[in-house]
């Protein structure tokens, strides 16, 4: 796991700074080893750079650092994250006479680009962002893994003889750092993050800078010439026709998919949250592992937030060695300045992540497995129970005008909720009028039930200019992009193809990332092996999703020996008490950034409509949960600290 940067295209002096300067900006995600590596191909100043952060996790030798050199093919690669199948493949490439000069899974990715050019993308099992400079084609290869969970930012930039220069990193903020994009926020970017609280690919926060989607693979050529992403994997499509040992194969593949990611040279643990997600990898880790395993798990002092009692007993059911971290108010206080500056890109979650993940780290441990994905994999989620019931609803209300679909929801969300003060709810009865005006569509009533406000709050919240930016919170090819890839799929197979793509894909793997590479940790999650998704798609829906939202397959699959009693009751995730601390120790500073009307402006918002919104979450009014006045406080100081202005 690492931090990758680069150049392609003018390569002058400058450049090759501007790349040292993004590569040390990811000294965070690599603090082992550090490298750099330049090539001019002409005499015109045409080149490339690559620079490479790491962190040791696979052979810890110095023969693996990067950037790594194919003296064979002249072909050098910056890599970040993890090929699981690497010892399969090795031994495959050995069949056609590859020889190896390191037990590292980066050699393994070189040679296999080497033997099979961009087709080696299908043959990988892992989580990946690289950068491969080929010399025989005069390009840059850049790709993803299939769900996205490394990510990879490209931007061009201008120089003063008018030939093009692409600048990628890991991350935003080092592109920023590289002092040659503009510190300017995209409008896209930001309508995106007033609806969702996080920003929507492929546009970022910041202007000209974009995300290389998932699954997918681009090259940049030495003249500048970006080529469109090609998608090498899609997202399977439910086919309900599968045979019914296709029960049978779930079970093999999640227990190989977590065995492949226990393969480690340094210390390794499993965040257990005490729900069924983190138990299941922490089952099946326990039962692959040649040694007793160590589970962690974040409590708290305010009771209803605290699963530390459950997290216990599971890890005792498993034979784990368990680890228990105490998360007070004051501490969080503490941490909250690292906390913050973690955050690549704004985003209302991510500081949850870095409080786990840093004590991990501290722990001592520095590859952790986690439960991500089963929610969305496995039906777990309310979205799966409302939005079938959402649509029935919105679909019979569509032959009605729209101006008594407005009145009528109005009426309905004042019976509901009583009187709007100063701002009006923002949640369920609240959305009414926005659930009608989507008239059943999956996509949009998606988004409705997700954002953070109502159509007519972001209408006050939002300047002018960020008005019509997106279709519900989506950049518009976006929105085109999913409305096709759910086109051929029953409703509960479309909202789970919905749930990976944008709360899994857009927020919480890059959160994930972000925070846990902060302190040097990576994180494996092995529901997501994309074997793992092209199984549950061979199912019936029925035997997949079985009494929603209780994820009975995932129990029986992968804890069929543990007493499901110790699952019966309310899903609870790893939330923080930030409801409780924003009106307590946070409050000052929550308060003095949302009410700095110039800071406010600065980046697109309205002063009086924040202030209206902090006055109402204070004052504790109804559907005014914390998410919105934290989500807008995360936006202001990002921009603040980043110096970024719309």
């Amino acid at each position: 796991m690492c931090g990758i940067a680069g150049a392609i295209g003018s390569v002058d002096d400058c450049i090759v700074d501007a790349v040292v300067k993004v590569r040390d900006a990811l000294a965070h995600r690599g603090p082992d080893a550090h490298g750099l590596w330049r090539h001019c191909v002409d005499n015109v100043g045409s080149g490339v750079v690559l620079g490479h952060h790491r962190l040791s996790i696979i052979d810890l030798s110095d023969q693996a650092n990067q950037p790594m050199v194919d003296k064979v093919s002249g072909c050098v690669i910056v890599y970040n994250g993890e090929v699981y199948n690497f010892l399969a493949l090795r031994e495959e490439l050995r069949t056609y006479g590859v020889a190896f000069n390191t037990k590292s899974d980066t050699e393994v990715v070189l040679k296999a680009y080497q033997q099979w050019g961009d087709q080696c993308l299908h043959r990988f099992n892992g989580m990946f962002a690289l950068a491969i400079w080929d010399p025989k084609h005069r390009h840059v290869f850049f790709a993803r893994d299939r769900l996205g969970i490394k990510p990879l930012y490209v931007a061009e930039v201008d120089r003063p003889n008018h030939r093009k220069v692409w600048l990628f990193a890991s991350e935003v903020r080092a592109l920023l750092a590289s002092g040659l994009v503009p510190r300017k926020l995209d409008p896209v970017g930001l309508a995106s993050y007033v609806w969702n609280g996080f920003v929507m690919g492929p546009h970022t926060i910041v202007r000209d800078v974009t995300l290389i989607p998932a699954a997918s693979s681009m090259t940049i050529t030495l003249d500048g010439q970006r080529s469109d992403s090609a998608r090498y994997w899609q997202m399977p499509s439910a086919n309900t026709s599968a045979p019914h040992s296709a029960i049978t194969s779930l079970s093999d593949t999640l227990t190989e998919a977590v065995k492949m990611r226990l393969v480690s040279d340094v210390p390794l643990g499993v965040f257990m949250s005490g729900g069924i997600d983190s138990s299941a990898v922490a089952t099946l880790a326990s039962s692959s592992a040649e040694q007793t395993i160590k589970t962690f798990n974040v409590s708290f002092d305010e009771v209803e937030f605290d699963e530390s009692t459950h997290a216990r007993a599971l890890a005792q059911a498993v034979n784990a060695e368990h680890h228990e971290i105490r998360l007070t108010e004051a501490l969080f206080s503490d941490q909250m300045p690292n906390a913050l500056a973690s955050i690549d890109q704004p985003t209302f979650d991510g500081v949850n992540t870095y409080v786990i993940s840093r004590a991990v780290r501290e722990a001592g441990i520095t590859v952790a497995l986690a439960g991500t994905g089963g929610d969305e994999l496995f039906g777990g989620y309310r979205s799966f129970v409302d939005l079938p019931r959402l649509s029935r609803w919105a679909r019979r209300a569509g032959a009605l005008p729209q101006c008594a679909l407005r009145s009528g929801a109005k009426i309905v969300t004042r019976l509901k909720t009583g009187p709007p003060g100063e701002v009006g709810p923002q949640t369920r009865w609240g959305k009414l009028p926005d659930v009608l005006r989507t008239r059943g569509r999956l996509v949009e009533l998606y988004q409705v039930a997700y954002g953070l406000f109502t159509q007519a709050f972001i209408q006050e919240l939002a300047a002018p200019v960020l008005h019509d930016q997106t279709h519900y919170g989506l950049p518009r090819s976006r929105a085109q992009e999913l409305t096709d890839l759910i086109s051929a799929s029953n409703q509960l197979h479309a909202i789970s193809l919905l749930e990976l793509s944008c709360f899994l894909g857009e927020r919480l793997l890059r959160d994930t990332d972000a925070a846990s590479m902060a302190v040097g940790l990576e994180v494996r999650v092995p529901l997501l092996d994309h074997r793992i998704l092209e199984a549950l798609a061979n199912l019936q829906m029925a035997e997949r999703f079985g009494q929603l939202p209780r994820k009975e397959l995932l129990r029986h699959t992968a804890m069929g020996k543990l007493d499901p009693k110790i699952f019966d009751r309310p899903k609870s995730g790893f939330v923080l008490p930030l409801e409780l601390w924003c009106r307590c120790r946070l409050r000052p500073m929550v308060a003095q950034t949302l009410m700095d009307s110039a800071l406010c402006r600065s980046v697109g918002l309205a002063p009086e409509a924040v202030a209206r919104l902090w006055r109402a979450f204070d004052a504790e009014a109804p559907g005014i949960y914390w998410s919105r006045v934290w989500a807008l406080f995360i936006l202001l100081r990002w921009c603040q600290k980043h110096h970024v202005t719309l």
